[in-house]
């Protein structure tokens, strides 16, 4: 690994590299934007939201429970059981960025997202992480989200049912290709199988947003048992 790559060869990977899914969130952006022009916020209004909580699946959830007046409390809560991922997130990818000045890190963990952490973790199985390639990485992707959000509100309105365009399972289309990036065997389907089983068990009997969260539990979970495990017969061969 080198330990001091220039800073525009590294912006420019990290900008190739997140490309492809800053165009793949255009129309999830773009739905966004017209549900919340039909829950009567204005463009700007929507902007400023994007801008500011940059989580396009707490927002997809905090739309939904959008009334007039607005419900706050409800609105925080289930924004926060939805990021709260994050936190478990922000762990996987601490080890990583050790080798990053303090202000990169911050400004990284700061907007970062599911598809940037992904991409930075999978760039870290061959390279280390430098300012150059994380900038590249988050820079346009975070402002593509709220630029498009912005273009969905103005014109949204022309789009009466998103859903019947298929606009409803790109949020999943997205997660599919994610999955498919980070696959690495046996140890990424048992973690992608105990995920999506707990989080169906939870959202069938537990009210809320809790299942985004128990289903990252439990897909963490699995990946360290099955890490250990195959440490250990590593070890038990040697």
């Amino acid at each position: 690994m080198s330990s001091n790559p220039s800073f525009l060869p590294e912006f420019r990977r990290g900008f190739l590299d997140i490309a492809p899914l800053t165009l793949g969130v255009v129309p999830f952006a773009l739905l966004f934007g017209t549900l919340a022009a039909q829950k009567g916020l204005s463009p700007l209004e929507t902007v400023l939201m994007c801008a500011s909580v940059y989580a396009g699946g707490a927002q997809f959830v905090s739309i939904e429970v959008w009334a007039h007046p607005v419900p706050v409390l409800a609105v925080i809560a289930a924004t926060a059981l939805a990021n709260s991922r994050y936190l478990l997130m922000g762990a996987a990818l601490r080890p990583h960025l050790r080798t990053l000045p303090l202000v990169v890190r911050l400004g990284f963990v700061g907007i970062h997202s599911d598809e940037t952490w992904a991409l930075a973790l999978r760039r870290r199985k061959t390279h280390d992480l430098t300012p150059g390639y994380v900038a590249g990485l988050v820079g346009f992707f975070y402002l593509n989200w709220p630029f498009w959000c912005g273009v969905g509100a103005v014109f949204g309105g022309a789009i009466d049912d998103p859903a019947r365009f298929g606009a409803d399972f790109m949020f999943a289309a997205l997660f599919i290709g994610l999955i498919r990036g980070l696959w690495q065997g046996r140890s990424s389907l048992l973690a992608i199988c105990a995920s999506a089983l707990t989080a169906w068990v939870v959202h069938r009997y537990v009210s809320g947003h809790w299942y985004i969260f128990a289903g990252a539990v439990a897909g963490m979970a699995a990946a360290a048992l099955t890490c250990r495990a195959d440490a250990s017969a590593q070890e038990a061969e040697a």
